[in-house]
């Protein structure tokens, strides 16, 4: 037991539904709008002191949910009310405890709400889990951040044994025995991280394709626009995963406007994601030596490959070491749980993608195991808006990815991130490829609620 555990006395939703400024495609999907889910919640610790929390997260039904027998908005009220019932779930917890604690706990209870909503709606298929997670992560933030909050302390500070009851031998096996998650991240936020920047599969690469129908709002429509715009020397491309040639000229295309756009970049570093489109990893193997035949450096540019092939690690247990032995392969979509993560390592995949989406509670857990194995992380986006990426960016700040984070809300959602990029302009605006993070103040994880909501006023 300790003083700073805590109880949530409230839990509140807000949902709104946001548009992009063009449509971002990744994979087979198209997302052309999605419901952006904020939470406040209050906390009382057992010094009997109260305050709130917030948390926010899109609830990305087209990458989360994506199959296509189900309706959209099918798909977005189920994970409402995934949101709505973990809510009251939370508040219902007994007794005082440590978020992750929290967390953890009631995660069986998770499991159980997935199974009810699966069956209430008669989905043809299983609700995925994944869904669940990113709908419990704004409620999962918030109270990170309320529990910083009434203990006047940074989030992150909290997360050693003055302040933690169960050390991580509780859900990682006694090889963990006296650790915590304070072991395994920074003790202070970077002033700056490197940012990637996604190029969707329908994104216009070159200046001279913009035209009259591309938004006229002041802000680049194309990667060459960007490039310049914000001096970007980290590039994601999206690809189809199903046809090598298409997919061959369009990383080769982005390889090029890159260096030709940025010549102050001293080295670049790009990723290649294909959402699980791939039949097979060999695809990729064929890929990476057609790059490699055609230019060696955008070859060595190569920085990794994140989930070429589908969410499933146990459909077909994909031997993923002889393309781990060309370029590292990251899972993504398939990293729900530590048994994922185990069955990862040995399918051959070389480390995980950690989203602040599956719960922060889960990506303390992950990064703790990754780092006391020696497994590397990357830290991609949701395309996170607003306070979900003040959050991601402080995560990859006060952590070790394998090189910055993904944030791709400045291209497609800037309006859903007014207020906040007033507080956190070096988040909101990138510059020389960096995220500024000098911004991430005071208590639980340095939103500055206050004084966004000033700016909304």
């Amino acid at each position: 037991m300790k003083d700073s555990d805590i109880k949530v006395l409230e839990a509140i939703p807000i949902f709104r539904l946001e548009k992009p400024r063009y449509p971002l495609k990744f994979g087979a999907v198209v997302m052309r709008e999605t419901t952006y889910c904020q939470i406040r919640v209050k906390v009382e610790n057992r010094k009997g002191k109260v305050a709130w929390g917030d948390g926010g997260m899109f609830l990305s039904t087209v990458w989360a949910f994506p199959d296509p027998d189900v309706d959209l908005d099918l798909k977005d009220k189920a994970m409402r009310e995934v949101v709505e019932r973990f809510c009251k779930l939370v508040t219902q917890y007994s007794g005082y405890a440590h978020p992750i604690e929290i967390f953890m706990d009631l995660e069986p209870e998770l499991k159980k709400i997935r199974k009810e909503i699966e069956e209430k709606y008669s989905f043809p298929k299983e609700f995925p889990y994944l869904a669940v997670l990113v709908s419990a992560s704004p409620v999962d933030c918030a109270i990170h951040d309320a529990f910083g909050n009434v203990n006047e302390i940074s989030s992150y500070d909290g997360y050693d044994e003055n302040f933690m009851s169960r050390d991580l031998a509780h859900w990682l096996g006694k090889d963990f025995k006296g650790k915590y998650p304070s072991m395994f991240i920074r003790k202070r936020y970077l002033k700056k991280v490197p940012v990637f920047h996604l190029v969707g599969g329908l994104d216009k690469l070159r200046e001279k394709e913009v035209d009259e129908t591309d938004p006229q709002d002041g802000l680049p429509n194309s990667l060459e626009g960007w490039v310049k715009r914000d001096g970007l020397f980290c590039l994601k491309v999206k690809l189809k995963g199903n046809d090598l040639a298409w997919d061959l000229e369009r990383y080769l295309d982005v390889f090029h406007i890159a260096h030709e756009a940025n010549k102050k970049a001293k080295r670049f570093y790009f990723s290649i994601d294909t959402n699980e489109q791939c039949e097979s990893p060999e695809y990729i193997v064929e890929l990476l030596n057609k790059i490699k035949e055609r230019n060696p450096l955008a070859y060595e540019e190569l920085l990794f490959v994140e989930q070429p092939t589908e969410r499933d690690l146990r459909l077909h247990k994909f031997d993923m070491r002889k393309l781990a032995s060309l370029k590292p392969v990251f899972i993504d979509e398939s990293l729900t749980s530590l048994e994922d993560f185990q069955l990862a390592i040995e399918l051959g995949w070389s480390g995980i993608a950690v989203k602040t989406c599956k719960c922060h509670s889960k990506a303390l857990i992950f990064i703790s195991k990754a780092k006391k194995e020696g497994i590397p992380y990357v830290i991609p986006d949701l395309t996170n808006p607003a306070i979900s990426l003040v959050h991601s960016a402080g995560f990859a700040g006060r952590t070790y990815p394998l090189k910055g984070l993904e944030s791709n809300s400045c291209q497609y959602f800037p309006n859903a991130s007014l207020a906040e990029a007033k507080v956190h302009p070096g988040i909101f605006r990138r510059k020389n490829g960096f995220l500024n993070l000098e911004s991430i103040r005071g208590y639980g994880f340095g939103f500055r609620m206050e004084e966004i909501l000033k700016w909304r006023e």
